[in-house]
């Protein structure tokens, strides 16, 4: 019988756009039979909070298309404009709801019944005074040197 193959992923981002990544990987690695562990970081934390409130930024994000071919004639800064963020959050969470697109929460509950071990930064949650209540059940803490133990011996490392 073959060893189980190893995914491990960080996730170090806290938009809506890049909350993604991480959990579709692992709930399909874990389909595939992979054991799988995310470490969330820095602001990849987020993706862990009861309370979901994740956005997304058009600023920088020039490979984001944008409604009514506005990538072709909008100028950049004009992203930076009050209210764009939430106007843009509102388009996306709309489409991806029209596309039948999972909820994070939904993947993330996914990732969960799949075993898939989510693993919150010791460090980051003290640097940004953030309380364990904040997170969901389910979840280890632990700093980078205990995840360094699994993804040393994993098949596959994603940076997220």
């Amino acid at each position: 019988m073959a060893e189980q193959k190893k995914l491990a992923i960080i996730a170090t981002k806290g938009t809506l756009d890049w909350a993604y990544p991480p959990f579709i990987l692992a709930s399909t690695a874990a389909a595939l039979d992979y054991e799988v562990k995310i470490f969330f970081t820095f602001y990849g934390l987020q993706l862990l909070k009861k309370d979901l409130t994740l956005k997304i930024s058009p600023l920088g994000n020039p490979g984001m298309p944008m409604p009514m071919g506005m990538d072709k004639w909008f100028p950049t800064l004009g992203t930076a404009l009050p209210g764009m963020e939430a106007i843009m959050t509102m388009m996306m969470k709309s489409k991806m709801k029209k596309k039948g697109v999972a909820s994070i929460e939904q993947l993330r509950d996914i990732c969960l019944e799949c075993d898939v071990t989510m693993i919150g930064c010791d460090m980051t949650v003290d640097l940004f005074d953030m309380k364990r209540d904040d997170f969901i059940d389910g979840i280890e803490s632990g700093g980078a040197a205990t995840f360094f133990e699994f993804a040393g011996e994993a098949d596959i490392t994603l940076y997220i």
